[in-house]
């Protein structure tokens, strides 16, 4: 969608799976309450949906209300399917029903927590990007292949707005606010809620390692962990090996099986994450960022960065507000 289309979305529908996810629910209601609340104006409504129409109770056990059945989908600018514990059982026919419904009416549609998969079921995000909370990310990839599934906070790919769990709804919903309201009214929104920064839709989720690998791989999990620990001071992956106790090739043959990556890679993108969130969290400078981060000449500080997000660290805070004056 465009930045228009974005900007003209106001009624959103959020139907609620079985357990879904109260945090994930209230990062993404609450922002919609402020920016009305702030700009004076009535913005965004929403309507709380079960498929049924019954009370939906959370993975607290608490349960919301009004809760209706979904209308006609055109009385609605989007719908945001929120998920949250044993997502799989929550989706039965109904709910893939009521997903369907809005689809072929063009609708666009969005999810939060686990809700994409009840999008993935339903078979309405083939050949889209999407995001979803990281515990589901690998289970969910080999199931539905034709959707590309990512490790980023929420993804924007066309009519279709998906995010992870937690407090990223708001920084989704944030970015929506933006579109419609200015990037001022984002940020005050944000800073009523005690946030420090808004994430975009160019961060990742933090995946435990454990998450990505499973249990019964402790010496992957030591080097990745001592490569955390040495971000500003690098440590040679000859050191890594030897204070581990086995040979660097082994160790080659682990990052390569379970994460496709070699040791050398895996250690320099994290500090090229590191060194993005140092520039767009604090004000040091980039000479300062790149001592911070291990880096023993700006060049090729410079050189890795464009290598992994696109533009050299330069341009980094640039960007960020380019891209927010563009949806001013």
């Amino acid at each position: 969608m465009s930045p228009q289309n974005i900007a003209e979305l106001s009624h959103i529908g959020f139907l609620l799976l079985d357990k879904f996810s109260m945090i994930a629910f209230s990062n993404a209601v609450e922002p919609l309450r402020m920016a009305n609340y702030l700009s004076r104006k009535k913005l965004y409504r929403w309507s709380l949906l079960s498929a049924d129409g019954n009370p939906v109770p959370a993975s607290n056990g608490l349960e919301l209300s009004p809760i209706t059945a979904p209308e006609s989908p055109q009385n609605y600018d989007m719908l945001i399917v929120c998920g949250g514990w044993q997502v799989r059982e929550a989706v039965d026919d109904k709910v893939l029903a009521v997903i369907r419904r809005f689809a072929a009416q063009g609708v666009p549609l969005g999810a939060i927590c686990t809700g994409t998969f009840a999008l993935a079921k339903a078979g309405v995000v083939n050949g889209y990007r999407c995001a979803i909370h990281w515990e589901n990310l690998l289970s969910i990839s080999e199931e539905f292949p034709k959707t590309q599934f990512t490790s980023d906070l929420f993804v924007l790919d066309r009519d279709r707005f998906t995010c992870s769990g937690g407090t990223a709804p708001l920084d989704f919903m944030c970015h929506l606010i933006r579109h419609k309201g200015g990037k001022s009214l984002a940020a005050d929104v944000s800073e009523q809620f005690i946030v420090d920064r808004l994430r975009d839709n160019g961060d990742r989720q933090h995946i435990p390692l454990l998450a990505r690998i499973g249990t019964g791989h402790e010496t992957l999990v030591d080097a990745a962990l001592a490569m955390e620990g040495n971000i500003e001071n690098p440590r040679s992956l000859e050191e890594l090996a030897e204070e581990l106790g086995v040979s660097l090739r082994h160790l080659e043959r682990l990052f390569k099986r379970y994460l496709n990556t070699t040791p050398a890679q895996y250690y320099l993108d994290l500090r090229l994450r590191r060194a993005r969130e140092l520039l767009l969290q604090t004000n040091m400078s980039v000479m300062e960022v790149t001592v911070a981060c291990g880096f023993l000449s700006s060049s090729h500080f410079s050189k890795s960065y464009r290598g992994l997000f696109g533009y050299p660290p330069s341009r980094e805070r640039q960007q960020y507000l380019v891209d927010s004056a563009v949806i001013a």
